[in-house]
């Protein structure tokens, strides 16, 4: 009977025979944890610059969508790309899996591609992680953005190549003033920005704040690689070789549509799989239709982030606006930050791009 490491080389071995060329996670998943693999920043953008545009999770049916993207990339002064199969279906996905990775292994390689953009989330990067060539992307590092799904996509290529990813709009997105202003800030300008909740328009003649508020569940200041995105997908992946190392780390999660108690379920994963207690600090963003069940009683989703989190002792905030907002800010992955748990701040330490 084959033990267990037996049992892995047989079958890395076989893998050398499949036709598609994979990058077995185990290749660089162990060189990132012992740190042998420095952070690797994209270079910035600039004007006229192409940017591929990628399907890698759910199909897009209605064409106008697709003509809206190109639009958006124009604006922002850049010039779209369309991958081969971006408008492929199987079933709810865009393409095979095999497809979807293909178009950006090849994106990747491409040297007139300066960055990629999704056309959107729903469903499917997960998916493509076992795909992807790793090692053709820490050869040609460029900038790859999202946000909802892609939290697979950004955080995985950040766990096997060191690349500092971006959780930030999709195509798709609303890419109003403020959204666009922080797209350029990071990833044109290689700003250091620090991020604070803006006053929404209905509170600029009040006298409190009422939306976009901070709640401090533990005061201070932390240090840390900032790690996060939505937490119904990054629970997903915990225990794969996709998931970055959370040991020192700032993590910030959001989610939308799902029932407190789910939350509680996702939150308990994150405790129990030991990933809670690496962190160095914590940061709640916006949940949009999280609401409880109609039966019975019901945690509220404070007490159910309050109980998981201040616990743990160490800086910690609620609230911050990041998730499935109108505007959606740029934020990187991989790159050290400081957050202020009292003034509810994330601050970048130094420029994401070269």
């Amino acid at each position: 009977m084959l033990n267990r490491r037996q049992f892995i080389q047989i079958t890395a071995a076989s893998t050398l025979t499949l036709p598609l060329k994979v990058t077995r996670a185990s290749d660089y998943a162990g060189r990132s944890a012992r740190g042998d693999r420095s952070i690797l920043k994209p270079p910035r953008l600039k004007a006229g610059a192409v940017v591929g545009i990628i399907s890698p999770a759910s199909a897009t049916f209605v064409r106008e969508e697709l003509n809206i993207v190109i639009d958006a990339v124009r604006g922002l002064g850049l010039v779209p790309k369309l991958a081969p199969h971006v408008r492929s279906r199987y079933g709810y996905l865009a393409g095979t899996d095999s497809d979807r990775a293909a178009d950006i292994n090849q994106f990747f390689q491409d040297p007139q591609i300066a960055a990629l953009l999704p056309i959107r989330g729903g469903w499917g990067c997960s998916r493509v992680l076992p795909y992807l060539n790793y090692q053709t992307i820490r050869q040609n590092p460029k900038i790859i953005i999202g946000f909802s799904d892609i939290t697979s996509l950004i955080l995985g290529i950040n766990a096997q190549t060191q690349l500092v990813t971006f959780h930030g709009p999709h195509g798709f997105s609303s890419w109003r003033t403020t959204q666009s202003d922080y797209f350029r800030r990071v990833l044109f300008n290689g700003e250091r920005v620090t991020y604070v909740n803006s006053k929404d328009g209905d509170d600029a003649d009040r006298l409190m704040q009422v939306k976009n508020r901070i709640q401090t569940i533990t005061p201070g200041k932390a240090r840390g690689k900032l790690i996060g995105g939505n937490l119904s997908v990054l629970s997903g992946i915990v225990g794969s070789p996709y998931l970055p190392n959370f040991e020192g780390a700032i993590l910030f999660l959001e989610d939308t549509g799902e029932n407190i108690y789910r939350l509680d379920r996702l939150m308990t994963h994150l405790k129990v799989a030991g990933l809670l207690d690496k962190l160095a600090g914590f940061v709640f963003g916006q949940c949009p239709g999280c609401m409880p069940d109609a039966d019975y009683g019901s945690l509220t989703l404070e007490e159910v982030v309050w109980g998981h989190i201040q616990p743990l002792k160490i800086p910690a905030f609620y609230g911050a606006a990041i998730g499935h907002l109108e505007n959606i800010v740029t934020l990187p992955i991989g790159l050290e930050a400081e957050i202020d748990a009292t003034k509810g701040a994330i601050a970048m330490l130094e420029s994401a791009v070269v």
